[in-house]
């Protein structure tokens, strides 16, 4: 309940804007109640980052039972298909949620926390990253796709369906989902055509 009152008013005035007194009115918590769980308020922006990241391991656990290569799950769909439905649902996750201004209040205060910035990093994208490289790596073997390096994959499958509506949206609030979303059609499509067999 905190780190969600935490989340909302990081994300909404920044690290600098954000006071425990604002954190504690809106959990609906006493100050003293925030203070005596959390310590201070790096403390509380820490537990908030470390929720997001555990939000985006979970995203991260289910993008690698997708139905992209479980057997247990997959669809009949062809593959094609379902290499659209990873990246819309990619875009989905980046775009449809609080992803964009979270990524933006990490880079903002990268400097004052330099070790919350990397273990983001690590934890949030880059795991997306290896679940896709360790995705297309499978589809190799099993030679549906032509994937010599499935880390350099996993880069061109991400950036052809999210990497220039994620750039755009860093700076402008006002990028459509339904265009992120098209986006991410359109690059998972270009991205089937390079590396079918």
């Amino acid at each position: 309940m905190i780190t969600e009152a935490a989340a909302a008013e990081f994300l909404a005035k920044g690290y600098q804007g954000t006071s425990i007194d604002d954190i504690a009115a809106t959990a609906g918590v006493a100050k003293r109640t925030v203070y005596n769980i959390y310590g201070d308020k790096e403390q509380v922006f820490r537990a908030m980052i470390t929720a997001a990241i555990a939000t985006a391991e979970s995203y991260s656990e289910r993008l690698g039972t997708s139905g992209l290569t479980d057997r247990r799950t997959r669809s009949e769909a062809p593959l094609e298909e379902r290499l659209v439905d990873i990246a819309r649902d990619l875009a989905q996750a980046i775009h449809g949620g609080p992803v964009i201004r979270l990524r933006r209040l990490v880079i903002g205060e990268a400097e004052r926390f330099p070790d919350v910035a990397i273990e983001y990093y690590r934890r949030a994208p880059q795991l997306v990253m290896t679940r896709l490289a360790q995705a297309l790596a499978e589809l190799d073997a099993a030679g549906h796709l032509a994937v010599p390096d499935p880390e350099l994959a996993a880069e061109h499958l991400a950036f052809l369906a999210i990497g220039a509506s994620l750039d755009r949206a860093m700076f402008d609030s006002d990028l459509q989902l339904d265009a992120a979303l098209t986006r991410a059609e359109a690059g998972a499509r270009a991205f089937y055509r390079a590396y079918r067999r």
